[in-house]
């Protein structure tokens, strides 16, 4: 009898240390699966941040064939011109870094605060487009350095910002990681706007800015 129950409390022993290993590989599995989702998910927002930077490039470009009157028209779509559009991109991404960096109500260069990004309306604005790109290359290369050194931790604190239409307004917390999709996203559908401006104005070529453009003059066949 008693070997047999000494059978069965080793038995019953080697089942705990199975079970007990089980657990710990799930858990090591599950660990593993987060960290590579977290390396994914920052991997695809250097990505964006690497489209955005390159679809202003292209824009640039174009910018710089333009007439001040080509600048100065008006439409009825987004910001209302293109100078204007070029003005909102760059506070944009003056601001949302300045953000990111822990600045709570930040403003950009030659804007009045409290009123849309891009106003352009204080001391210091930007008065041609040569001036603004040579500002905005300088704020590139900002976010570059920034970027340079995000780390995967980093995605899940918290960014603190004053809304710009709404500053009477408690600051917003916002997740690291939804405050840097925002800046792509924004930037993709406000570049949208103005490629819409400058088919109305007949540019020729029209720039080309999909990612998978990008891709492809990095991957040419």
């Amino acid at each position: 009898m008693a070997g047999s129950s000494l059978s069965k409390e080793r038995a019953e022993g080697d089942t705990s240390t199975i079970r007990s290993r089980a657990a710990q590989e799930n858990l090591n599995i599950s660990v593993q699966g987060r960290s590579t989702e977290k390396l994914m998910e920052q991997q695809t927002l250097q990505r964006l941040h690497e489209h955005r930077a390159w679809a202003n490039q292209q824009i640039w470009t174009t910018v710089d064939r333009l007439t001040e009157t080509e600048l100065q028209t008006e439409f009825a779509i987004g910001q209302g011109s293109v100078w204007k559009t070029l003005t909102h991109l760059y506070a944009a991404e003056y601001i949302w870094l300045a953000a990111l960096q822990g600045e709570v109500s930040p403003v950009a260069p030659g804007d009045l605060p409290n009123q849309l990004p891009g106003n352009q309306q204080g001391d210091g604005r930007a008065e041609s487009w040569p001036e603004l790109r040579k500002r905005w290359e300088v704020l590139q290369q900002n976010w570059s350095d920034y970027l340079a050194t995000l780390s995967e931790a980093e995605l899940d604190q918290p960014v603190k910002k004053t809304s710009s239409r709404h500053p009477e307004r408690p600051p917003a917390v916002t997740p690291r990681r939804d405050v840097l999709l925002h800046v792509c996203t924004h930037a993709q559908y406000t570049i949208a706007q103005l490629v819409n401006m400058l088919r109305q104005l007949k540019v020729t070529p029209l720039p080309d800015v999909m990612l998978i453009t990008m891709s492809r003059a990095e991957n040419p066949s």
